[in-house]
């Protein structure tokens, strides 16, 4: 093992990728950020240097150039978990690519699954994966309301990077709205708040948690899909902030029984597409027509998405495997069963709704997975604060404004 991980960014999903590069290597990985996070910052296998002004885009490739100068003798592995930093680097590739061993598809491709608008006019009618019916609204402009399809509606932010930066009273990540005098009020409140751009009006999927699915793929440098996943949600988190995100699923479980069509289909639209490195597909099952509906799709590994290391990937030895050792790898769907959850057992036990997914989550909790909870990554004070981040859930789904149903 010849090589040094750099990774972009400070959430669960950073410290996860320095996790399976602990797990693997034995050696402590280094981060980047704007901002400390706890369970990075109090951690014994990161190495930790935050920059202010690392967002904008000649202060980062700086940052860059000073880690790779003082590490030249070394090969690089570069990670980002987020969007705003795969932009950057995928921008700049002739730049990097010198210096940094890297997979992230080319900038088109990227802002075409960032800008939810785009996305969905580009891959609506893609031939191989059904989308949510779909109207776009576009606050630079007093438009018209037309909705041809029932309420309730999904209402979310075309352009998530801009969203993202803002705050205003009222602001969620993602809207299930009922009326279309509630929707008006939710309209009028975003432009209030200053967002100016698109956005999306869907048609609501009805299904609980548990209606919702993860699949993860990993293609080369060549577009093929060499590693799959499918994964049943049970629970998202349901505060306004993470909602979307999976709080418990189930790696290789799947209790609406077509598991290879779905996940050919990922395939192939991955390809069809030219992915490259980690994606998050979002699918929900609608069981008005028996089919998986494409939600999303996010040009990188996902906040949960450390299920495939325990299932027979981790994530950093594939990079290290295809990107330096340049080894051919074979396409493998990883079906070994894991689940993965970021709550309390007694959380799955009240508020998972599914009784057939909560008996399966509990039967396979004594050996479950938390990305931020790593035995060996242990000291008192972020002990405690993994202790008070699960004792906050309790009251975070107790009073959660995004209801499981």
């Amino acid at each position: 093992m010849d090589f040094t991980l750099l990774i972009i960014g400070a959430d669960a999903n950073a410290y996860y990728m320095a996790r399976c590069y602990h797990e693997k290597y034995n050696k402590k990985a280094y981060l980047i950020a704007k901002n400390p996070i706890w369970f990075n910052s109090l951690s014994k296998i990161v190495i930790n240097k935050y920059y202010e002004n690392i967002w904008d885009e000649q202060e980062f490739l700086k940052i860059l150039d000073e880690f790779y100068l003082e590490h030249k003798d070394e090969k690089i592995l570069l990670v980002s978990s987020t969007e705003n930093y795969i932009e950057l680097i995928s921008k700049n590739r002739e730049y990097l690519e010198n210096k940094f061993y890297f997979n992230y598809p080319d900038k088109e491709i990227i802002d075409s699954l960032i800008n939810k608008e785009e996305f969905y006019k580009r891959y609506m009618n893609n031939g191989i994966i059904d989308l949510p019916k779909t109207i776009y609204y576009d606050l630079r402009h007093n438009e018209q309301l037309n909705i041809d399809f029932s309420y309730p509606v999904i209402v979310k932010p075309a352009n998530v990077v801009m969203y993202r930066h803002m705050d205003f009273i009222g602001k969620n990540k993602i809207y299930k709205v009922e009326t279309e005098e509630e929707l008006i009020k939710i309209i009028d409140n975003i432009r209030l708040g200053g967002y100016r751009d698109t956005l999306i009006i869907q048609e609501y999927i009805e299904g609980d948690d548990s209606s919702l699915f993860d699949s993860v793929i990993y293609a080369s440098k060549d577009k093929k899909v060499k590693r799959i996943t499918l994964a049943q949600i049970g629970l998202q988190e349901h505060t306004k902030e993470l909602v979307g995100n999976a709080a418990v699923l189930i790696n290789g479980y799947n209790e609406f029984n077509n598991s290879e069509e779905i996940i050919e289909k990922v395939r192939l639209l991955s390809e069809k597409i030219g992915i490259t490195g980690f994606a998050e597909f979002d699918l929900k099952y609608d069981k008005k027509d028996n089919k998986f509906k494409l939600l999303e799709i996010n040009p990188r590994q996902g906040r949960s998405s450390y299920y495939l290391t325990p299932a027979g990937c981790n994530l950093i030895e594939i990079l290290y495997k295809d990107l330096i050792l340049k080894e051919e790898l074979n396409y493998e769907v990883l079906q070994k069963q894991v689940l993965l959850s970021f709550v309390p057992k007694k959380i799955i036990k009240n508020y998972i709704v599914n009784d057939k997914f909560r008996k399966k989550a509990l039967s396979l909790y004594k050996n479950h997975v938390n990305p931020i909870d790593y035995k060996k990554d242990k000291n008192l004070k972020r002990d405690y604060l993994l202790y008070k981040k699960n004792k906050r859930y309790y009251s975070d789904y107790k009073n959660a404004y995004w209801k499981n149903k």
